[in-house]
């Protein structure tokens, strides 16, 4: 593998992590923000509620992208990356440990997004 291909695993590798944490803790802040709402119901409060819910949905659905699009090279190189480097410093059970946790944030922010995106449809419901 040449060196330039190696950076592009590398930061692939990187921003797929990133990604995986973009997504629960955006899960996290919505789920915030959404009980904060429930507080107070004022029209103008709901309409900015709404605009700052599609904008953080974007960046969800962008992390989630990334997570499959970016787990594709990631699961190529795995072997070759993360298996050698976790074996050669005798650091297999952090790597289990890592896969642990990231499984746990995707399913933690995928879980609270569809969560949220119900309570949204019912607060647009009550717009109308």
């Amino acid at each position: 593998m040449s060196p330039a291909l190696g950076v592009v695993i590398m930061m692939n590798n990187y921003f797929h992590d990133v990604a995986t944490a973009l997504l629960a803790a955006s899960g996290v802040t919505m789920w915030i923000i959404v009980k904060r709402y429930n507080e107070v119901q004022d029209p103008t409060v709901t309409d900015y509620f709404l605009k700052v819910y599609d904008s953080m949905t974007r960046l969800a659905r962008f992390a989630l992208f990334w997570i499959l699009i970016g787990g594709i090279p990631r699961t190529i190189a795995y072997k070759e990356f993360e298996w050698a480097n976790a074996v050669g410093k005798h650091q297999v059970p952090a790597l289990i440990v890592k896969h642990i946790l990231a499984f746990t944030f995707v399913g933690t922010g995928a879980y609270m997004w569809i969560k949220l995106s119900r309570r949204i449809k019912e607060i647009r419901a009550s717009r109308k």
